[in-house]
């Protein structure tokens, strides 16, 4: 096989014209960046890594916690928030560091945001 099937190719030359519709999302995300942005560190999670590229906040929590992943546990089911614990992405650190997704609807991001405020207190 030296290319793609040919419907293959079609399918995504009609994504690229798909541009009205990414436009909303890349609004969406950077909304909810910023949101996240603002509200983390509010919160004590620093930012551990700059928010490009990606839809996730890469977070230092040691002002919370020196175990991300029994911290990730505890918020889940407590607070009913969900994020990733930083030993998936360094096994040396990890520990001290979460990763938050913004891919969601900007009330989840705010609701999610509330809930860690209050589980906090």
């Amino acid at each position: 096989y030296i290319s793609p099937p040919e419907l293959s190719q079609i399918a995504a030359i009609e994504a690229f014209k798909a541009t009205e519709e990414l436009e909303k999302v890349k609004a969406r995300y950077a909304w909810n960046r910023d949101l996240l942005m603002k509200r983390l560190p509010e919160l004590g999670f620093a930012l551990a890594a700059p928010m490009d590229g990606a839809f996730y906040a890469f977070c230092d929590v040691t002002s919370h916690t020196n175990d991300s992943m029994a911290f990730a546990r505890k918020m889940l089911a407590e607070a009913h928030v969900a994020a990733t614990p930083g030993r998936d992405f360094d096994p040396q650190q990890g520990h001290r560091t979460m990763r938050f997704s913004y891919a969601g609807s900007h009330d989840d991001m705010v609701e999610a945001l509330a809930r860690i405020e209050r589980w906090l207190k």
